[in-house]
């Protein structure tokens, strides 16, 4: 098996060099502690789950097209399920699908998701 060429990690600023996974032993040990004191979590932890994974599916199944796209008329496949306003772990916000829209992401050239986020939407 061929040994993989070491990277740097992912961590802004950090000089250290990992073989797997993105993170250096420090930074994800950092990480970790973080969720442990109440930061973002994993996207398991924050609901985005097997039911998640499966309603989503199901959502882009009927929504195919980006919502923000064809509001400029354009015509783009949607790859993401986008919370219209942030649910900040109300679950009954999150799981309700009037707050739902089929957005492009960064595989699209207008990356509508990746626009709306970057905005703090």
């Amino acid at each position: 098996m061929p040994v993989t060429a070491p990277r740097p990690c992912a961590a802004p600023a950090c000089r250290a060099l990992v073989r797997g996974g993105r993170f250096c032993a420090d930074h994800v040990s950092r990480g970790a502690a973080a969720r442990a004191l109440g930061g973002r979590g994993t996207s398991h932890e924050r609901g985005y789950d097997a039911r998640w994974r499966k309603a989503r599916a199901a959502f882009l199944a009927a929504h195919p097209l980006c919502a923000e796209c064809q509001r400029h008329g354009r015509v783009t496949p949607a790859r993401v399920v986008d919370h219209i306003k942030p649910h900040r772990g109300d679950e009954a916000l999150f799981w309700n699908e009037a707050n739902w829209q089929a957005l492009c992401d960064f595989t699209s050239p207008f990356d509508c998701h990746g626009a709306k986020t970057g905005r703090g939407e």
